[in-house]
């Protein structure tokens, strides 16, 4: 049976995708699978031989109505499909689906959740409980189509196929504590604030045989490494040194890692790195939590108003962002140096 399987976006779904996806595929391997997803993570799907890689291109050759005709033109010229797995469920792969069921293609799609979610907002999280996590969603649709798997296995083939010899150039090799932290968040909402991370850098900067690597991406995340590097000698940037893959790898390498609700708190579970994570606006209720993290390395503060947004592109409604400003970065400290 020939499958396909779309997650165009955005970088931790993705990842909380491919364990899911990894084992299928190693599971079912007289089936062969199809995933079209962002360009980035294509390496991560090495040494699954019954799985292709098919990049999106959503700034150009696949965007718009006409972009989603040419993938779907590239698709079939690639090879017949028995059936297509929507695991995103947004227009560009509702149009997607629509062309696909036209040549009878059976389809497949996720299930949200999305009136629970809603709730979880409405209601607050003291009213409610924990939803459905994606990767669970994720087994679930496969599942719907007879494709069981018992436990998700968070052993990655790309792991053992990528070299980590770019580690030991760019970095050395390692000695002591590694420290990862990666600050920064699309959202204002998900983003504790800087003199906060900084008090993080600055307590672990401090610390006998601790390196201190820290996360980011485009110039204005790498200006501000910089800057912190300047004056934390013992912090390294990591911004544009390694190739995508080896980077998952030094996230491997680390101790513990901090992260906001991010991807890259999903990049680091994906790879069985300890995450504390900084909550604000979002919940870990509404099932985005990182994968196999105890739920004591959650930092987050027990108001009423939790969470206001399940994605945390919604505003304060007080203007204050207190769920932020009011955390204690001693709690965080003390989360990571258990590790």
């Amino acid at each position: 049976m020939n499958i396909l399987i779309t997650r165009l976006s955005a970088l931790g779904d993705v990842a909380m995708m491919i364990p899911v996806v990894s084992s299928i595929a190693q599971r079912y391997p007289e089936h062969n699978f199809t995933v079209v997803s962002m360009p980035l993570v294509a390496p991560l799907f090495k040494g699954l031989p019954n799985v292709d890689f098919v990049a999106f291109e959503k700034r150009t050759s696949h965007k718009g109505v006409k972009g989603i005709l040419k993938l779907f033109r590239q698709l079939n010229k690639l090879r017949k499909y028995d059936c297509m797995v929507d695991l995103h469920d947004v227009l560009r792969t509702k149009i997607l689906r629509s062309l696909f069921r036209v040549i009878g293609t059976k389809i497949f799609i996720i299930d949200k959740g999305r009136a629970e979610k809603k709730d979880l907002v409405d209601k607050g999280f003291q009213h409610s409980t924990q939803l459905t996590s994606s990767v669970d969603r994720y087994r679930a649709v496969f599942a719907s189509m007879g494709l069981t798997i018992g436990t998700v296995n968070s052993s990655l083939p790309f792991v053992a196929l990528t070299s980590g010899d770019k580690i030991i150039e760019t970095f050395g090799d390692k000695k002591g504590k590694w420290i990862g932290i990666a600050p920064f968040s699309q959202h204002v909402g998900k983003q504790l604030p800087l003199n906060k991370v900084e008090t993080v850098i600055d307590y672990f900067c401090q610390e006998p045989e601790t390196t201190v690597f820290l996360f980011g991406a485009g110039d204005r995340e790498k200006q501000l490494i910089e800057n912190w590097i300047t004056k934390y000698p013992k912090a390294r940037s990591v911004v544009g040194k390694l190739p995508f893959d080896v980077e998952l790898l030094l996230m491997k390498e680390l101790d513990v890692m901090m992260t906001m609700d991010s991807g890259n708190m999903h990049l680091a579970s994906l790879v069985g790195t300890p995450v504390v994570s900084i909550w604000g606006a979002t919940h870990p209720f509404a099932g985005f939590y990182g994968m196999n993290q105890p739920e004591s390395n959650a930092v987050q503060l027990p108001l009423a108003c939790r969470p206001c947004s399940i994605f945390g592109n919604v505003p304060c409604k007080f203007g204050t962002y207190e769920c932020l400003n009011a955390i204690d970065p001693k709690i965080i400290v003390e989360k990571m140096a258990k590790y």
